[in-house]
């Protein structure tokens, strides 16, 4: 008895993401006016908010114009699992007609024992392809559908008070977000609202030109809840180094949390992830810094390298090299 054997091959590309060291105007801001805020969010996108398996359908679709080539290889890869199956049942077969005698069918002892050894492998090695595709599209779908709960996220103009969801910060300016302690959103206040140095702090001024906005995170407990940001960052206080302290100086590129049980949700990945790699949440914090297209460019514990960030951003971000739109701003004719 033949079998069939087939010849698969397939090229997987896995990604991870961890912590490194580093060193609209809607009304007021009480706590009511969120909630309508948040119920009309909800509202306008009821059909987008239905999921099947745990996703929304528009998640479903752009993970699909990510991986475009996906569906045909889980069916390519998931039928031939099948048919390598079916194969190994008959070879089975085979192999106990030849260690039992008697059938004058049976092929010889060795050659069914190939037979079952080949097969076996071509069922191995198409499942272990169609799981790792499997893992691979779940692992896409889990980022996306993080990526929409941060342009859900809801944030309030130190500036205007105004409510404004991150998404509407797309294309328009980069977000970067420090999540920590106390102690930690009191030293990122002072870095950003004193002079510590001989010369003038610009860095907020440098902040709004570089289309950065700045969303401190008072994470409280163990690093699980979130409290509020915009009073600590309010009653902070110079220390003895801080030199023109004004806590309103960098008002412009600063956004407050709001809807704090929706942070906390959003955040607790992060949370566990940088605890998992033996980091302080909560005294040293982190950082998480998101691009124009919305996605997460970089994550760091510590303090923001705010020189480095204004300096390099438009080639870290990339939209200086191509993002959609901003051939006005960086188009320069040929000469």
């Amino acid at each position: 008895m033949k079998s069939l054997t087939l010849v698969l091959p397939l090229l997987l590309v896995c990604s991870t993401s961890s912590f490194v060291p580093c060193s609209s105007t809607l009304g007021p801001t009480k706590q009511t006016t969120y909630n309508s805020f948040a119920l009309a969010m909800k509202n306008n996108n009821n059909q987008e908010e239905q999921q099947f398996g745990g996703y929304t359908v528009k998640q479903r679709l752009r993970e699909e114009v990510e991986s475009p080539f996906r569906t045909v290889r889980l069916w390519f890869f998931g039928s031939s699992t099948a048919s390598a199956l079916v194969a190994l049942y008959f070879s089975l077969l085979a192999l106990l007609k030849s260690y039992t005698g008697g059938f004058s069918d049976a092929p010889p002892l060795p050659e069914a024992l190939e037979n079952v050894g080949i097969n076996l492998a071509a069922v191995a090695l198409c499942g272990y392809l169609t799981y790792r595709d499997v893992q691979a599209g779940e692992a896409n779908l889990k980022r996306i559908a993080k990526g929409g709960a941060l342009a859900k996220l809801v944030v309030q103009s130190a500036s205007s008070n105004s409510l404004t969801p991150l998404t509407n910060y797309r294309r328009k300016q980069r977000v970067v977000i420090c999540a920590g302690g106390k102690h930690y959103i009191e030293t990122v206040c002072r870095s950003l609202n004193s002079d510590q140095r001989s010369d003038t702090n610009i860095l907020p001024e440098a902040l709004y030109q570089s289309e950065v906005v700045v969303v401190p995170v008072l994470l409280q407990g163990d690093g699980t809840t979130v409290g509020d940001t915009s009073t600590c960052w309010k009653e902070t206080t110079p220390s003895e180094t801080d030199v023109n302290f004004d806590v309103n100086k960098s008002n412009n590129v600063i956004c407050f949390p709001q809807g704090n049980q929706q942070w906390a949700d959003y955040l607790e990945s992060e949370v566990e992830t940088a605890k998992s790699q033996g980091f302080d949440v909560m005294d040293k914090g982190f950082m998480i810094v998101v691009k124009k297209n919305g996605k997460i460019l970089r994550r760091a514990t510590g303090l923001p390298p705010w020189d480095a960030l204004v300096n390099t951003m438009e080639v870290m971000d990339g939209s200086k090299f191509g993002m959609p739109g901003d051939d006005a701003k960086y188009y320069t004719p040929n000469h």
